[in-house]
C-alpha cells in the first residue's frame, strides 16, 4: 500500500488514544479507504468502538505497542498526554506523526514557553517554579497570576489563580509542589486559535483563524471566521503558528491558542499536538476537515489549503446538559428540537455516562452569513440550556 513513500488507502492507520478526537480521526481515515487500529485500555473507548482493531492495553505496554507496530503502516496520537516514550518506541519501526520529540515539548508548559520564546513568538511573562528557592524568587510583577502545573494539565485542570504571595505559596503546596509555571494575568480581550497542518516535506497549510470562548477553563463556543480580528492580526497569528510548527520540525495537525490583549497585542498561550476541539467545525464548514488533514500528513498525501465554505459556530456539548436545572437524573437533551433548526450538525461521541464537564459531543451551526449562523446557534443554545454568548 505504498507508492513513492505515500501510504495509500487500503493500509491500516494507527492512533494512540481512544477518545472523541481518535473517533473522528478514525471516521475520516475510514471514509478515505483506510483501515484503523486504536490503542486504548478502555474497552468502551469512543474510538475503539468504531475501529477495525482495538488494542486494549496501556500506552506503554510492550505487547500492545508491538501489536500496533505490526498492524499499522503509520501511527498518530489523539491526546497530548500519551507518553512520548510510546511514540518513540513505535517510531523505531513505523512512521509516527507527530514525533515523540515534538509531543514532549507540548507536554511540558515550561518547555513550551521556552520554545515559544526561542522561535520569537511572544508569550505571557512567566516563571518556572520547581523548588522553594524558585518560589521565593518569583518577582512581584508576575502577581496576580495563574499557577499551572507544568505537566498533565488540560481543560482548566491543574490551574489556580493567585493574587498574593500567600496565595501563591498555598497554591503550590496544594499542587503537591510539582514543577509549575506562574503566568502573569494579562488584560485579555479574547482568545483565538490557529490550526496548521505540516507534511513530511515541510509543506504547511492552515485553517482560517477562529475565535474561542471558554467557560470554567473548557472551550464553550468557537466562531469561524473569527469576528473582531483585523486581517493584520490574523496574518500575524498564522505566521506565528507556522513558525512554531517549522521550528518543531512538526508533522501532523497542530493547534496554537493565542490571547489577544486589550491593546491588540498577540501572545501565544499554549499548543496542542493533535486536532483540536476548536477545529471540530471543520468537519461541516470546510472542504477538508482537520481530521482528514491528519490522515494526509501521516500518509504523505498532498496537503491543500483548506477553504471555509460556510460561516459557522461550534457549541461544545458537556455532560451538564443531561442534567437540566440541577437534576440528578440523566435526561437526553432535545435533539429533535435542535435539528429542526436549519444548518445544525450534531456530533455525539458515543459516551453513555454523562458527567459535569465531560465532553459528550458538539453541535456545529453553518449559515449563509456569520449573522445567520449566530442567530441559529443562539436558538439551539436556548433549547439545550446553554448560556447565551
Amino acid at each position: 500500500m505504498m507508492s513513492q513513500g505515500v501510504i495509500l488507502p487500503g493500509a491500516t492507520l494507527g492512533v494512540m488514544g481512544g477518545g472523541q478526537l481518535g473517533r473522528m480521526f478514525v471516521h475520516a481515515a475510514q471514509s478515505m479507504g483506510y483501515a484503523t487500529a486504536v490503542l486504548d485500555a478502555d474497552p468502551t473507548s469512543p474510538a475503539g468502538l468504531v475501529s477495525h482493531t482495538h488494542i486494549q492495553t496501556a500506552y506503554l505496554d510492550a505487547d500492545g505497542l508491538a501489536r500496533m507496530s505490526a498492524v499499522a503502516a503509520a501511527v498518530t496520537t489523539e491526546f497530548e498526554n500519551v507518553p512520548a516514550e510510546a511514540l518513540d518506541t513505535l517510531a523505531a519501526t513505523r512512521p509516527v506523526a507527530p514525533s515523540g520529540a515534538a509531543v514532549s515539548v507540548c507536554q511540558d508548559r515550561a518547555r513550551e514557553k521556552a520554545h515559544f520564546t526561542g522561535c520569537g513568538v511572544p508569550c505571557a511573562p512567566h516563571a518556572v517554579i520547581d523548588s522553594p528557592e524558585q518560589l521565593a524568587a518569583v518577582p512581584d510583577s508576575l502577581l496576580p497570576g495563574i499557577l499551572k502545573t507544568a505537566r498533565m494539565g488540560y481543560d482548566g485542570k491543574g490551574q489556580v489563580r493567585v493574587k498574593t504571595r500567600d496565595e501563591l505559596n498555598a497554591a503550590w503546596a496544594d499542587l503537591k509542589q510539582v514543577t509549575c509555571v506562574l503566568e502573569k494575568m494579562l488584560p485579555l480581550a479574547f482568545e483565538v486559535s490557529v490550526i496548521v497542518a505540516r507534511g513530511r516535506d515541510g509543506t504547511v497549510v492552515n485553517f482560517p483563524v477562529q475565535r474561542n470562548l471558554h467557560r470554567d477553563g473548557i472551550l464553550a463556543v468557537t466562531t469561524a471566521p473569527a469576528p473582531g480580528v483585523a486581517p493584520e492580526l490574523a496574518a500575524q497569528a498564522v505566521a506565528n503558528a507556522r513558525q512554531i510548527a517549522a521550528s518543531l520540525n512538526y508533522v501532523g495537525v497542530l493547534c496554537i491558542e493565542f490571547f489577544v490583549l486589550a491593546d491588540g497585542t498577540l501572545v501565544a498561550n499554549e499548543m496542542a499536538p493533535r486536532p483540536h476541539n476548536s477545529g471540530h467545525h471543520t468537519i461541516d464548514a470546510c472542504d477538508v476537515s482537520q481530521f482528514e488533514m491528519q490522515v494526509r500528513c501521516m500518509t504523505g498525501l498532498p496537503l491543500v489549503e483548506p477553504v471555509l465554505h460556510s460561516p459557522c459556530l461550534m457549541l461544545n456539548l458537556l455532560g451538564d446538559l443531561w442534567f437540566p436545572a440541577g437534576s440528578t437524573t440523566q435526561v437526553e437533551p432535545d435533539w429533535a428540537g435542535v435539528l429542526t433548526l436549519s444548518g445544525t450538525h450534531l456530533h455525539l461521541y458515543g459516551k453513555t455516562d454523562a458527567r459535569k464537564g465531560r465532553k459528550m459531543g458538539h453541535l456545529t451551526v453553518t449559515g449563509a452569513t456569520p449573522e445567520a449562523a449566530r442567530d441559529v446557534a443562539l436558538k439551539a443554545a436556548a433549547l439545550l440550556g446553554i448560556e447565551a454568548f
